[in-house]
Order: structure tokens, then C-alpha cells, then sequence
């Protein structure tokens, strides 16, 4: 955190993706701006965010789907991140050709 927040231009939001307790402990006492919470269990996550307890801005992100979306958003994380909207969209094979 500490070589992030010198190598950054000031006001730089710092991100630290956690996809353990442990990590968003050590990203809390480092000050990150923002905690990812990756990959986590419901249970997790409610952990996580009383852990942070508005200390930084908490986004979840993986296994986001239009089932678990409701239930995530109730565990009061700030942000939810859909990975899938860019990983997963349909290619369109698309070309212009102009004949001279």
C-alpha cells in the first residue's frame, strides 16, 4: 500500500482484492480505499463488512448472477462488480471492407 500510494497521483483511489478474512484485515490496516471481496461466500461477506465497518469502500465481485445479486447487495456491501458483462459477452464477427 505504502509503494502504491507513493507511485500514485494524489487522490488516487487504492483497490486490494481479498478473497480471504485475513486479507481484508491486512487491507484494512493498511488504509486501502477500496476492499474487493472476491469470490466469497454470503456468510463472508457480512463478516468482511462489519470488519471494515465503513473504514473503506467494500465492492463483491465473482459468482455474480441475477439469482445471488439481491442476496449480495443484502449483505451491505457498498459496490457489486458483473465480470461477466465483459468475460462472458457474446462475439459479434464483424467486418468493413471497402473496395477501391
Amino acid at each position: 500500500m505504502q509503494r502504491a500510494r507513493e507511485l500514485a497521483p494524489p487522490g488516487t483511489k487504492i483497490e486490494v482484492e481479498c478473497d480471504r478474512k485475513e486479507q481484508v484485515e491486512r487491507a484494512v490496516s493498511a488504509r486501502a480505499d477500496i476492499i474487493m471481496l472476491d469470490n466469497m461466500t454470503l456468510d463472508a461477506m457480512r463478516e468482511c463488512v462489519a470488519l471494515v465497518d465503513g473504514r473503506a469502500t467494500v465492492e463483491a465481485s465473482g459468482g455474480v448472477t441475477r439469482d445471488r445479486v439481491r442476496a449480495i447487495a443484502e449483505t451491505g456491501v457498498d459496490w457489486i462488480s458483473v465480470g461477466a458483462l465483459t468475460h462472458s459477452a457474446p462475439a459479434l464477427d464483424l467486418a468493413l471492407d471497402f473496395d477501391p
